[in-house]
């Protein structure tokens, strides 16, 4: 920054045809300036001026410095304004990492709409559930369900994630008379976190308490849209996240058995990294899906699986 700022100087005293005239534009004394000037030539081992008590002119080693000093900072100035140009404007590549169900489901059957909305914004989407580093990746933006532990990001929160314990048409038929006492005694489709090994545990409502279900038969599998497949097979009950519910309630594939349980510590979250520099693409993109989101009955502090109390 000192050698950018010593060649404006430098530009300005030849631009105002002495150390007097470039002092009072730059808002300096001429011998500050002047010792600012004899430090670059310092640094560069030759002289760019010769001075003399009526007039200051350009060495031929002057003149040739000129012109490379001129050239870099009107490309640097170019540069930068391009850049400043698209952070603020609403096309580029946006490059978003989503968790795999909740991709699927909830963001991937928005962005032909948002395609619509912002024809100029491209995008490049990888699918994990696992921990993704996002400045490692260049990642612009990512969606996260879970929690976050990041004190260096930006997290916004789109929604909690609720909990519904779920069974098949054919499940209940067979039998009608679920109760908390007896959800023991049914097989289970659990979810395995593939990082950490651990089952997800099954949790009542309100946390009230864990299920032990050592001794029952468990199914177990960690694709979460898996839990939802085997459950509608009618292999036993299992509890989903909303996200992952939600169409097979709709279809009336699987049906809620149990008042829905939140961990008031989870959510999903839209994560970047600095909102004072934040592109106008990403910030884009987080308002469209917030928006999108709370036409579908769900916001930072509720979803539909409220209805499902009792």
């Amino acid at each position: 920054m000192d050698k950018l700022n010593l060649l404006k100087q430098f530009i300005c005293v030849v631009e105002q045809g002495g150390f007097a005239a470039a002092a009072n534009e730059l808002g300096q004394s001429p011998s500050t300036l002047s010792k600012s000037i004899a430090r670059l030539e310092k640094e560069l081992s030759f002289k760019l001026f010769y001075r003399s008590t009526r007039q200051v002119s350009l060495t031929s080693a002057g003149s040739e410095y000129l012109k490379t000093a001129v050239n870099t900072l009107q490309a640097l100035e170019q540069t930068e304004n391009q850049l400043r140009q698209d952070n603020n404007e609403f096309r580029g590549q946006l490059r978003i990492n989503l968790p795999v169900s909740y991709g699927r489901l909830y963001v991937m059957p928005l962005l032909q709409k948002f395609k619509q909305q912002y024809p100029d914004i491209d995008f490049q989407l990888s699918f994990n559930d696992s921990y993704v580093d996002m400045m490692e990746k260049q990642i612009d933006l990512t969606i996260r369900t879970g929690t976050v532990s990041e004190t260096n990001l930006v997290a916004r929160k789109i929604s909690p994630i609720d909990f519904v314990i779920c069974a098949s048409k054919t499940y209940l038929e067979q039998h009608p008379k679920i109760t908390p006492e007896t959800l023991i005694d049914h097989p289970w489709i659990r979810f395995k976190y593939q990082q950490s090994g651990r089952l997800m545990p099954i949790v009542l409502a309100n946390g009230e308490r864990a299920l032990q279900l050592d001794t029952c038969q468990q199914y177990i599998v960690d694709d979460g849209e898996a839990l939802a497949s085997l459950c509608s097979q009618g292999l036993g009950l299992t509890q989903l996240p909303h996200f992952i519910a939600r169409n097979w309630l709709e279809s009336e594939e699987l049906q809620v058995v149990m008042p829905y349980y939140r961990n008031s510590k989870q959510g999903v979250y839209a994560i970047y990294p600095n909102r004072e520099y934040l592109p106008a693409k990403v910030k884009a993109f987080v308002d469209f899906l917030i928006a999108k989101m709370e036409a579908s009955n769900e916001s930072a502090y509720s979803t539909w699986a409220e209805q499902y109390t009792d």
